[in-house]
């Protein structure tokens, strides 16, 4: 993707130099060993709501307790290029969905992009690098530890700068839901259901996300013509290493589909590629029969 002397955002709230490593370094949890940690914090980011929630059911992890964090952080050369990177992503969303929504006589309210390093505040609660990154509806934040694009490239062999790009276009896209009301009305949908229903809605939810993030991928090349040819490739690769039927296998060995809650490695990508092939808002429709 090209990016370099591009436009950022101005809607970046740069908090890495309030936080800092966690001491304990893992997740206290009865998983197998061979899941790793980077696993669970994708399991953890591409469930709807909040993913601390889970953290804290998973782990009995206490969010209120920072006596194990070092608050000396010093940003390396490639994360701060990273933090250049995501803030021109942020942007190009802000003017794609800007468009969107003025084609829908609409306003579209911007989200801020949180970066910080082990730790930081929300409204959601306490956001660890754990957690991965997550969108918070209550103050309309995405929340972003830059060391977890790293894990992403070494443990999930998905890296590349449009993965990265991929991550925070499917966060922006969770915004987009609660600007349109999709998102407090799936909430309250899953409340009134089965577990198995709510996860199925939930699916519902990640996968319309997956399909934001490529209706912004196909019209950022529309309007920048900023895409290679490798970028698409990145994106599907990405998604289809997070889904769920791909996690749970490598977990436990096998995967159980009731239990899903953002889809299989085929939906992620296959969502994800109509938004981008179609960049028609209204081929979206992922709650179907719910």
């Amino acid at each position: 993707m090209e990016w370099q002397g591009r436009r950022g955002s101005e809607n970046v709230d740069d908090r890495r130099s309030q936080g800092g490593s966690f001491g304990g370094g893992r997740i206290g949890c009865n998983l197998q060993s061979g899941i790793g940690l980077v696993v669970v914090a994708i399991i953890i980011w591409i469930m709807g709501g909040n993913p601390l929630q889970v953290l804290e059911l998973i782990g009995g992890s206490d969010p209120g307790n920072t006596s194990g964090y070092s608050q000396t952080y010093t940003p390396s050369a490639e994360q701060d290029s990273l933090a250049r990177f995501v803030s021109v992503v942020l942007a190009d969303t802000e003017d794609v969905w800007t468009a969107a929504f003025q084609q829908m006589g609409r306003s579209y309210r911007k989200p801020t992009l949180v970066l910080f390093s082990g730790y930081t505040t929300s409204a959601c609660g306490t956001a660890q690098s754990s957690t991965g990154p997550f969108y918070c509806s209550v103050d309309e934040n995405i929340y972003v530890d830059l060391s977890f694009f790293r894990q992403m490239e070494t443990q999930l062999r998905a890296g590349g700068d449009f993965a990265y790009a991929y991550v925070i276009a499917h966060e922006v896209g969770h915004h987009v839901q609660k600007l349109l009301g999709t998102l407090d009305q799936a909430h309250q949908q899953m409340s009134n259901s089965s577990q198995t229903q709510a996860n199925a809605i939930s699916v519902a939810l990640e996968l319309q996300a997956d399909f934001y993030a490529g209706y912004w991928a196909y019209h950022t090349q529309q309007m920048f013509g900023s895409l290679d040819a490798d970028d698409i490739d990145e994106a599907l690769n990405a998604a289809s290493a997070i889904g769920d039927d791909r996690l749970q296998e490598e977990a436990q060995g096998y995967s159980v589909p009731d239990s899903f809650t953002h889809g299989t490695s085929k939906q992620r990508h296959d969502w994800f590629y109509k938004g981008y092939r179609t960049g028609d808002l209204s081929q979206g429709n992922t709650f179907s029969g719910y």
